[in-house]
């Protein structure tokens, strides 16, 4: 008997395949800029006419992103192309064998900073009063290294 192995459409990984690691920190990006600007993952499929589900497959590096679809996702959160692939760089060196870095726990730290960044983002666009907010970007200025 002969096994027909089943063809995965174009952009789709074969089955059985995990996301591929510049998937998944493309699809990262795609996510911790949609928050920052505050942006649903319905509102951003409606400016580039998906559904969120392709959204949501997107940044979970599940789905390939095509370069075109990848513009019009960084002209819908006014960022250039160049943001989703910042970090990449080093992120790769880092899974090679012999890398700087093990994995698991810089991704972890990696992660937990980004929801604390994103966390922090949320808080300041909650304050209303102007003087508030530049007071708060001044306490935020004053304890950075560069600042100190």
């Amino acid at each position: 008997m002969v096994q027909i192995q089943r063809q995965r459409r174009p952009g789709r990984p074969p089955l059985g395949d995990e996301p591929r690691p510049v998937d998944m920190h493309i699809g990262s990006r795609i996510r911790s800029l949609r928050r920052l600007v505050g942006v649903s993952q319905p509102r951003l499929a409606e400016r580039v006419g998906l559904t969120f589900q392709q959204i949501q497959k997107y940044e979970t590096g599940l789905n390939r992103i095509s370069v075109s679809r990848l513009w019009q996702i960084a002209t819908a959160l006014d960022a250039s192309v160049a943001f989703f692939f910042e970090g990449l760089d080093k992120k790769l060196n880092e899974q090679q064998p012999g890398g700087s870095a093990p994995e698991a726990a810089n991704g972890n730290a990696q992660n937990g900073d980004q929801k604390e960044a994103e966390s922090i983002v949320a808080a300041y666009r909650e304050i209303d009063n102007p003087r508030i907010r530049r007071s708060f970007m001044e306490l935020v200025r004053s304890v950075t290294p560069s600042n100190g």
